[in-house]
């Protein structure tokens, strides 16, 4: 994660779209918008094993998209707090479509139900 409001003058519309162009990232996204996740709740509303779950997030964690936060044994992953106003701006407002609050995959994580 990138220190203050470095990332304002880093992260360019074209990377943010690059990195939500990829369904998977993009529901993670979607879903860290109502709040933190940790990996089973991902795992579990993606369909998807652990290691491809932490693959895309590694990638969102590295661009500086999500910050984590261990705790106890499980990292939980969320939006970044130092995400330029921009981003944050259309994250929010692809949460909020139509779409988007009709997706059973979004619904389904709605805190740590995978057993963790």
């Amino acid at each position: 994660m990138m220190p203050g409001n470095q990332m304002e003058t880093t992260m360019t519309a074209l990377e943010l779209m690059k990195l939500l162009a990829d369904d998977t990232r993009l529901t993670s996204v979607l879903m860290m918008a109502a709040g933190p996740r940790c990996v089973c709740d991902l795992m579990t509303a993606l369909d998807l094993s652990q290691p491809k779950v932490s693959r895309h997030l590694a990638i969102l964690r590295e661009a500086g998209l999500v910050a984590t936060e261990r705790r106890g044994q499980w990292i939980y992953y969320s939006l970044s707090p130092d995400l330029p106003l921009w981003a944050s701006d259309i994250i929010r407002v692809a949460a909020s479509a139509p779409d988007v609050k009709r997706d059973p995959r979004l619904k389904a994580a709605a805190g740590c139900e995978a057993g963790c």
